[in-house]
């Protein structure tokens, strides 16, 4: 675990900040219908803290070893244009990423909660996790959110990445007219 100042340095070089979706986009919990299919929730507050962040020009991106049409309508309805689903080995869809964006590992933020994030969360300038992570996911982490996953965790981490790029105030401003 860093010093605050570390990790606000760390969040301060992000250029494309990526979310896992179980556990962090949601709380995890998978409910299944009647006819086998997956429904998920989300949080409106992460939801307007990823546009946010886009609009300072921080690129978005999600990456998620399960497949979910419902991810990919979340996914348009915030603008987040990098959606990589189905890749239980998330490093080809991050090597494809940041060939994508021209960026570097180090200019990427990742946020995640189990040890199959742990690949990226090494490689990445600002590896995130969530108080429910996996305690080996914890323990590698640069930071560890107090918003649970799926319960704002995702736009305290927008937020962080925002004022440690002296952007946040001015992506609220239009809040405060």
């Amino acid at each position: 675990m860093l010093t605050p100042l570390e990790h606000t340095q760390r969040a301060a070089r992000i250029k494309v900040m990526i979310f896992d979706v179980d556990g962090i986009l949601t709380d995890g919990s998978l409910t299944y219908g009647p006819d086998g299919e997956v429904t998920k929730t989300f949080h409106v507050l992460d939801g307007l803290g990823i546009q946010l962040l886009q609009k300072t020009g921080v690129q978005t991106a999600i990456i998620s070893a399960r497949k979910s049409p419902i991810v990919n309508a979340r996914a348009k309805d915030l603008g987040i244009n990098h959606v990589w689903q189905g890749f239980h080995d998330k490093r080809v869809a991050f090597a494809e990423l940041l060939a994508q964006t021209g960026v570097t590992a180090e200019e990427c933020g990742y946020i995640g909660d189990d040890v199959i994030d742990m690949p990226l969360l090494s490689k990445v300038g600002f590896a995130v996790t969530v108080p429910s992570g996996h305690p080996e996911v914890q323990y590698r982490a640069h930071y560890v959110t107090r918003a649970a996953g799926g319960r704002g965790a995702v736009r305290e981490v927008c937020d962080l990445v925002m004022r440690a790029q002296g952007t946040y105030e001015q992506a609220l401003a239009p809040y405060f007219a």
